[in-house]
């Protein structure tokens, strides 16, 4: 019998002082069996930094032919396509043909050693790409309950996140931008 994916439920203020944006959302977010709560919790926080209107969820894990967050224009053309992870570089090549705008969010331990060897790649590619701090997130994924109020403060290159069961700052870097 395949496992079913945990149910999580997040009310968040957002305050994004980088875009002026303010914003209360209500995200119910499938954990896939095999994700771990800090991927998990980067999709939140990814959700986060690019909230908008019509920014979903999709399949993610489930599907390789989605990334794990997107936004379509009205005639169903994707407008901005979100991996988190450390995706292949031909996964994101074949997205920016597709994608008006493709970024990728790098989250865990790994992430300095699948930079260092895939950088050159990725630099022919209109492709933004950001690494989380991975005790950041680790930290972050500490905090995770499945009903949760949060609030998420975005600045410069951080995003500080205050729960129930305590705070904390996540910052990240950016290693590439598009164009």
């Amino acid at each position: 019998m395949a496992l079913k994916p945990t149910i999580y439920k997040f009310k968040i203020a957002l305050t994004d002082l980088n875009r002026q944006y303010y914003d209360t959302l209500n995200l119910t977010i499938a954990q896939h069996p095999s994700e771990t709560l800090e991927r998990m919790m980067a999709r939140m926080l990814a959700f986060c930094l690019n909230a908008q209107e019509s920014l979903t969820f999709t399949k993610g894990l489930s599907s390789a032919e989605e990334p794990d967050l997107w936004v379509h224009t009205p005639d169903g053309r994707i407008a901005l396509w979100i991996d988190v992870g450390e995706p292949a570089p031909e996964r994101i090549k074949k997205a920016t043909r597709i994608a008006q705008t493709v970024k990728v969010y790098s989250f865990n331990s790994k992430s300095n050693i699948w930079w260092m060897q895939e950088q050159a790649k990725f630099n022919e590619l209109t492709a933004t790409i950001f690494q989380f701090q991975s005790p950041d997130i680790q930290a972050l994924a500490k905090l995770v309950q499945r009903t949760m109020d949060i609030s998420v403060t975005i600045s410069e290159q951080s995003a500080y996140v205050a729960a129930e069961a305590g705070e904390c700052e996540v910052n990240w870097t950016v290693l590439q931008t598009a164009g």
